[in-house]
């Protein structure tokens, strides 16, 4: 059987199943792809064995019994995906599609980190640690399709590898549920993505400054110590983090976890505070995370959340009942091989007293969210089989859920591991691999996934993995064995880490704006060089350079640099440079990549403070890089940073432009904006500026015209 929908104008479900067992998948089963959608404008015309869905900017159609056909069109009526669906001698389906010779193709999440362009690829869809820690069933086209296939199935893929001229997707199951979307561009594609499988979420805006990890074996006065350098030596610093060394039991993965009384002890008559390391930690503005790993059976909670109608006394779904149970005088009860799980507690239950002393999040490590558990029949009654690649989603959503219940507050979710829609309720490093250029093509893969917030372990011990580290949607830097405290990196190092630690603290208002626009658009933070220039093919398979959100772009690990179209400006140097420009960048010597700042940009950047919210005495300075008789507008976004107060409203854009009139420059600000001061690059100096109406004085040199705030408000 057959069946297809519209659920929104360039989005399509088309499915194919045997009679008697319609489509779905966990996905569906527990909140993961929109359920509601608001009432799409569609015609449907059914002729025999042909159905055609039309809208006014797509229309698919699909044709024949035996194998049925898929041809999907834009508005304009042009083809933009064919193909034919059919059964598989081992009892599974198969979707073949045909591929133009000059179409590439995105997506697939954290499953390669050889390339982002994937054409003459086989991927096979499976959660593995270290080697495959994201795989996303999705791929879009530069023809303006894409695809996702809705299981949690290990399946493959051929992305023309098998055929130049083919693309075919195989699943082991009766079903192939096919979700299609069209876009003019690839943005529009994963905006459309992004509406089925949920936004990425915005998370508090403390998360965006420096997280430093202890070492392993650090204990409450090391922790201290870390804390107190990073105050003492003017580095901004806003998370604290502990690795396993903080549980009495080494990766306890029990509910019944507890502070290793020896290096963290916590009074029993005060485990709240006000004394404890915890409490200090929070006088001086940081926040505090705890690593944690899980092998709990989250299906009893999701099945509670989702139906209700989950019986918590069984681990097989069908329940113990009171005759079927062997009885002795010595034993009456039912025994589980699962020792860990109490089904009728959430996993979140056993944190919430972390919580209360001082925890603000916590790492979800890839132990054992990763493994496979071949034997092991889960509460909901999935083999591994389902499971695998929906147990991380589900970690992810009931950790989620469980902290914005608990506390009111928007959660900071952190995991390697996911599977499609991870976006929606966490942020992600890339696992146990370090801070090099590998990780920086699984993030590349994730933002051409739909995903946002990103980091990796910094690598500290390089100029190159310092800059890198920190222009990212996050930084952290994780000392875990080691001694990767920034102080102890030789002098050298230590004054570049500071330099960009305090850089990435006044890019806050810019990295804060992103995120917000990343929550509501589903377009992420860190963009390839394909998502801002999806016509250049010479940005197609670029590993060593990225967006960090429209403005700024990248480069790292590679002294090639590609510049498109336009004029940019070396950030470090003040240089202009014309694209398109392929050419070798060595960047200064106390800098460890480059950072190119578009023409015609607007970037606002706060004072260095120790932490997020710490009371700032100076405004803004805007950063402004502009072409003669060009314009740039930018808007700030701001909310309180912790509550979901946002939703209801309760937030601000400040607009700010610049343009010229002539040979004078003018800037409009909101006059509720505190700014400090303007700092306009241009090609000449302005004959006179306007802020806000008023002609104000400005200072020249070096190609900028400085414009300070105050006295141009003053006359």
């Amino acid at each position: 059987m057959k069946n297809c929908k519209a659920f929104a104008e360039n989005i399509f479900r088309v499915s194919f199943f045997e009679k008697g067992a319609p489509p779905g998948s966990g996905l569906d089963r527990y909140g993961f792809l929109k359920a509601k959608w608001p009432r799409v404008k569609a015609t449907e015309r059914r002729d025999g064995e042909e159905v055609r869905l039309q809208t006014d900017r797509a229309s698919l159609l699909l044709t024949g019994r035996r194998h049925p056909r898929i041809i999907l069109r834009d508005g304009a009526k042009k083809v933009l995906l064919r193909g034919t669906v059919r059964g598989t001698s081992s009892g599974g389906m198969e979707a073949e599609f045909h591929l133009a010779k000059d179409e590439r193709l995105f997506g697939f999440g954290d499953q390669t980190r050889e390339r982002i362009e994937q054409r003459g690829a086989k991927i096979q869809m499976w959660i593995r640690n270290v080697a495959s820690y994201i795989p996303i069933p999705f791929v879009m086209s530069s023809r303006g399709y894409g695809i996702f296939v809705n299981t949690t199935l290990r399946h493959n893929w051929d992305v023309a590898a098998g055929d130049s001229g083919k693309l075919r997707i195989r699943v082991p199951d009766n079903q192939l549920d096919l979700y299609l979307f069209t876009g003019s561009t690839l943005k529009e594609i994963l905006s459309a993505y992004t509406e089925l499988t949920g936004r990425p979420m915005l998370p508090p805006k403390w998360s965006f400054g420096l997280w430093f990890i202890c070492r392993m074996q650090a204990n409450d006065f090391e922790v201290m110590s870390d804390a107190a350098n990073f105050r003492d030596r003017k580095i901004p610093c806003d998370v604290i983090g502990l690795e396993p060394g903080w549980m009495d039991k080494f990766y306890d993965y029990s509910v019944e976890k507890r502070w290793d009384p020896g290096k963290f002890p916590i009074p029993s008559y005060a485990p709240k505070g006000p004394h404890n390391f915890t409490n200090a930690l929070k006088r001086m503005g940081y926040k505090l995370e705890l690593w944690l790993c899980n092998d709990y059976d989250l299906s009893h909670e999701a099945e509670r959340r989702f139906h209700r109608t989950h019986d918590p006394r069984d681990a097989s779904g069908k329940g113990f009942h009171e005759d079927d149970c062997e009885k002795d005088v010595h034993f009456t009860e039912p025994i589980r091989c699962d020792k860990i799980t109490r089904p009728e507690e959430p996993w979140f239950e056993h944190l919430k007293k972390f919580i209360d002393q001082g925890a603000d999040f916590f790492k979800q490590d890839g132990a054992l969210q990763c493994c496979e558990h071949p034997d092991r029949l889960w509460a909901n009654g999935m083999s591994d089989r389902e499971m695998h690649n929906l147990y991380p989603l589900l970690y992810s959503q009931q950790m989620y859920e469980g902290y914005r219940d608990y506390t009111g507050k928007r959660p900071c979710c952190f995991t390697p591991a996911g599977w499609a829609g991870l976006q929606r309720y966490t942020g992600t490093w890339t696992g146990d691999t370090g801070g090099g250029p590998k990780t920086l093509a699984a993030c590349l893969n994730l933002a051409l996934s739909g995903h946002s917030l990103v980091t990796c372990d910094m690598e500290v011990t390089t100029r190159e993995g310092i800059h890198y580290g920190f222009l990212m949607p996050w930084a952290q830097v994780n000392s875990w064995n080691y001694f990767r405290h920034p102080w102890l990196q030789g002098e050298e190092l230590c004054s570049i880490f500071r330099d960009y630690a305090q850089l990435r603290s006044r890019l806050i208002p810019y990295l804060y704006t992103y995120a917000r626009e990343a929550h509501a658009s589903g377009i992420p933070m860190m963009r390839p060089m394909v998502l801002e220039f999806p016509k250049d093919r010479r940005a197609d398979g670029i590993l060593t350079q990225y967006f960090l959100g429209r403005e700024i772009l990248v480069t790292a690990f590679s002294e090639k640099v590609y510049l498109p179209e336009g004029r940019w400006r070396d950030y470090w140097t003040g240089n202009v440079l014309t694209g398109p420009k392929t050419f070798r960048y060595s960047p200064p010597k106390n800098r460890g990549g480059g950072l190119f700042v578009r023409a015609n940009s607007i970037i606002p950047l706060g004072p260095a403070l120790d932490y997020v919210g710490q009371t700032a005495g100076e405004g803004l300075t805007l950063e402004v890089f502009m072409e003669t008789g060009g314009s740039a507008e930018f808007s700030i976004y701001e909310d309180d940073g912790t509550t979901f107060a946002f939703e209801k409203g309760r937030f601000s854009l400040q607009r700010i432009k610049a343009r010229f009139d002539g040979n004078r420059l003018v800037l409009e600000t909101p006059r509720s904006l505190s700014m400090e001061r303007a700092l306009v690059r241009m090609e000449k100096k302005p004959e006179s500026v306007a802020l806000n109406g008023r002609s104000v004085p400005f200072a020249w040199a070096g190609c900028t015209a400085a414009i300070e705030a105050r006295k141009g408000s003053s006359g």
